[in-house]
């Protein structure tokens, strides 16, 4: 069944919501929608009161490691991690506390896709792809055609989000995250044929992030993906400053869900 699926977003150490399509290394085209004054710790807090299974937390860029470690060690077990994993990290961010590692950037060679690299990575975790989460990240190229975007989401790669190219990698991994990057923070709505797409084309669980702006989002991925994809709802959440949902509805939300039994 469709969850509402939280996160963690780090940049510079602090938990901040950002315009997805902006965050490059340049300071000054950075846009951002809020600032927490709460640490990494408190939201990994608030998830694990709130029974929140399945939240990521994302290091977007360098300096963010401190927070990260924090929020693993307040709710050990249950929070995935991602930005920056490679095969020499992975293994360590799993004995922090972390349930599953995220990798993008990594897989990719000068934008190229690396099997190889992918293969050092589950190797690194000894073979257990139920500890690897594949994050295919992409932007819009034409219509109805998506490529996973690496590097903060600032390059193209080669790879086209198609049901082959998830076939091919589902074998490796145990579930698919994927930030539309194009809507990401923009609170302009999801990319419903992205969702559509993913729920025809994935046999594992796999989480949309991108565009949500309230519960009627939810039930739109809901009714989508027959229940087939998880929704993450950013900044239109009341926590991160936005005024599209409160959080304790998509808490309410998804324990609806649970009591209709539905799937």
């Amino acid at each position: 069944m469709t969850r509402f699926r939280p996160c963690i977003d780090l940049h510079a150490g602090q938990v901040k919501q950002i315009v997805g399509g902006t965050l490059d290394s340049s300071t000054a085209e950075l846009k951002t929608n809020y600032v927490s004054q709460h640490s990494a710790g408190h939201f990994a807090r608030l998830y694990r009161d709130n029974g929140l299974e399945g939240a990521h937390v994302i290091m977007l860029g360098p300096g963010n490691d401190d927070a990260a470690k924090e929020a693993l060690a307040a709710w050990p077990g249950h929070l995935q991690v991602g930005g920056g994993i490679d095969d020499q990290n992975a293994a360590a961010w799993m004995e922090r506390g972390a349930s599953k590692v995220i990798i993008t950037s990594f897989l990719f060679l000068g934008g190229k896709f690396n099997r190889e690299r992918l293969d050092a990575v589950l190797a690194a975790l000894g073979g257990q792809k139920d500890h690897l989460v594949i994050d295919l990240s992409c932007r819009r190229r034409g219509d109805d055609k998506w490529f996973v975007a690496m590097n903060k989401w600032q390059t193209i790669t080669d790879m086209e989000v198609t049901q082959e190219t998830i076939k091919s990698l589902e074998p490796y991994c145990s579930e698919f995250l994927i930030h539309a990057a194009d809507n990401e923070g923009l609170q302009k709505g999801i990319d419903e044929k992205l969702v559509e797409s993913l729920a025809a084309w994935c046999s594992i669980p796999v989480t949309y992030a991108g565009g949500g702006r309230n519960l009627d989002d939810l039930e739109l991925v809901k009714r989508l993906s027959r229940g087939k994809v998880d929704l993450t709802i950013g900044s239109a959440l009341d926590c991160f400053g936005g005024t599209g949902v409160k959080f304790d509805a998509c808490v309410e939300w998804n324990a609806k869900q649970g009591d209709d039994g539905e799937t």
